[in-house]
């Protein structure tokens, strides 16, 4: 999808939410607007998307459903800022990285397992000395980083994603906290797209019987649990599902998250 439309699209709900610029890239000549949708609120959900190119329903499900998504959260008083596609040139050229192959997604945190030893992602169950943000990485992951910690931790975070790898017609999701909240959306999803239960998606990541993982993986989701947000998940669809069902199911995490927020932050 050439992205001028899609900033076209984003631009038009100026009525509805603060549309911001938290910064614009370059690639091959070509300069691209990174957008913030803000809309305030008592409590407050982030939600992310476009991390991968080649995975579009997320940014184009918050670019069709974006004023149904406003008006759930403001009935609960919920306030959304929104990174609706983080990686424009990806998103336009339907490639996983972006122009210059760089690769967006698993540089928020980087993990320290012995002194001098740093790693992006933990095995299960593997110590750590301790973790901190990357100041190194791809320019997306950089630019949106900057623009997220500027802000308060909100009450829950949902990043989408859509797995290219897996070939049928389903759906998972990375969570951390209470599992239980989230059991509700997975049923809600599996009227749309088969749930992966209890199979390896790939060489470090095993669903349990629910369709969840828990993977730190030095990505946005994975910093939000270290910031204690109450519920962070990582929301995944296969590309090999139809457009209309992955609608259906982000959604359903969407307004999932909404009521979550809505909760306020647990006690840590």
């Amino acid at each position: 999808m050439n992205y001028t439309d899609y900033a076209h699209r984003i631009r038009t709900y100026a009525s509805l939410a603060d549309v911001a610029e938290y910064g614009r890239l370059t690639e091959t000549g070509k300069e691209y607007p990174l957008f913030r949708l803000t809309v305030p609120g008592k409590h407050w959900l982030v939600i992310t998307a476009g991390f991968h190119g080649e995975e579009p329903a997320g940014p184009l499900t918050l670019a069709e459903s974006f004023a149904e998504v406003v008006a759930y959260a403001k009935a609960r008083d919920v306030g959304l800022r929104v990174y609706p596609c983080v990686n424009p040139s990806g998103f336009e050229d339907g490639t996983r990285y972006n122009r210059s192959g760089e690769k967006p997604n698993n540089d928020f945190l980087r993990y320290e397992v012995k002194p001098g030893e740093w790693k992006g992602e933990l095995t299960q169950q593997e110590p750590f000395l301790r973790w901190t943000l990357y100041d190194g990485g791809p320019k997306e992951t950089r630019a949106v980083r900057e623009d997220i910690v500027r802000f308060p931790p909100p009450a829950a975070a949902l990043d989408i994603h859509q797995d290219n790898y897996l070939h049928q017609q389903a759906t998972y999701a990375y969570t951390f906290g209470d599992k239980a909240a989230y059991l509700p959306f997975m049923e809600a999803a599996s009227a749309h797209a088969t749930v992966i239960r209890n199979s390896k998606v790939d060489e470090n990541s095993c669903t349990d019987a629910n369709g969840f993982i828990e993977f730190h993986d030095g990505s946005v989701t994975d910093y939000f649990q270290r910031q204690n947000v109450p519920y962070t998940a990582t929301l995944e669809t296969t590309t090999r599902t139809p457009m209309v069902a992955c609608h259906a199911i982000n959604l359903i995490w969407i307004r999932g998250f909404i009521d979550l927020a809505a909760r306020g932050a647990a006690p840590v």
